[in-house]
């Protein structure tokens, strides 16, 4: 992350911490592992995902019941709120180790209104047991949730009033908006980022955060495609979390790109009612946007012949 210009963590996710061991982590295994990852991250902040296990990732030693779609079904933060003492255990130690730097906590697969304010009431009973027993902790630690169902996104003023941060899970917000399973490979065609629904939940929860307040993030694939960075950009966002090797030729369209520019492609994509045709719209407009710019050798690789290296230390 840091050899790629990162600054920062976006999404550090716990629930390997739980995979491929045959008890459960300690508070003391957890503290030390989260310390880690907020002080290497420093100056940055350091945005630790609450752990997302079900669906696909359910540890050997946990037993859950089989269910016909996991993937929608006990998991992430439902599963926390299911078994509160293992979830208590993960809370502790986070705020233990906040002290060491600029956490931020982030739940993931928020639907309602009433699971921020469980999770939030965890916290709150941890934070008081752990200060009767004299452990240091930050004042404040910002508690935010990833927008990647529907329900959320179009309640997201809502949603806005309870939280610090909303981050904007582009992977899940778009299988569970257009029903399509990404893994597979009958219908992962419509897989599509820039389908005129996920542009207009994406301003949705854009615009809820600003006349809230509240700071928005991206992270997932969209975040770190070239493609989509301009959409991105003209939407609003400014930070960006996603793969550590996509860092550098993200940060270098960056700086060759007009906000303004972006801004206008956005208000022309969306009276488009086709991915299709805002992908042909995107393409086109970007190329124009970076003739002249560092960027422009990129232009072949990036749209005409993906085989072309692009190298992510000249980039740097």
């Amino acid at each position: 992350v840091v050899e790629h210009g990162a600054e920062g963590v976006g999404l550090y996710r716990t629930e390997f911490l739980y995979m491929n061991r045959s008890s459960l982590p300690t508070e003391d295994e957890q503290y030390s592992a989260y310390r880690a990852v907020i002080e290497n991250a420093l100056p940055g902040n350091a945005t630790i995902r609450t752990l997302d296990l079900g669906g696909d990732k359910l540890a050997d030693f946990i037993t859950v019941e089989s269910e016909e779609n996991p993937v929608m079904g006990l998991r992430a933060v439902r599963f926390c709120l299911t078994h509160p003492e293992i979830f208590r255990v993960q809370a502790r130690a986070l705020l233990r180790a906040s002290i060491h730097g600029q956490l931020r906590v982030m739940v993931p697969l928020i639907s309602r209104l009433d699971e921020i304010r469980a999770m939030k009431a965890i916290f709150r009973q941890c934070r008081n047991e752990l200060a009767a027993e004299g452990v240091a902790m930050a004042n404040n630690v910002p508690f935010g949730i990833m927008i990647e169902v529907p329900s959320a996104a179009l309640t997201a003023q809502h949603l806005a009033r309870e939280v610090d941060f909303f981050s904007i899970g582009t992977n899940d917000l778009i299988q569970y908006t257009l029903a399509v399973d990404r893994g597979n490979p009958h219908v992962a065609r419509l897989y599509a980022p820039l389908h005129p629904a996920m542009l207009s939940l994406i301003s949705i929860v854009c615009g809820a955060a600003r006349s809230t307040g509240v700071d928005v993030a991206m992270c997932g694939e969209m975040a770190g495609d070239p493609l989509c960075l301009p959409i991105v950009l003209g939407l609003g966002l400014k930070n960006l979390s996603m793969n550590a090797t996509s860092i550098p030729l993200v940060k270098a369209m960056v700086r060759s790109l007009s906000i303004e520019a972006c801004e206008k492609l956005v208000n022309e994509i969306l009276e488009m009612n086709t991915a299709e045709s805002i992908e042909d719209c995107v393409r086109w407009r970007l190329r124009e946007m970076l003739v002249g710019t560092p960027c422009e050798p990129m232009l072949q690789a990036l749209f005409e012949d993906p085989s072309v290296a692009i190298d992510a230390e000249d980039l740097l």
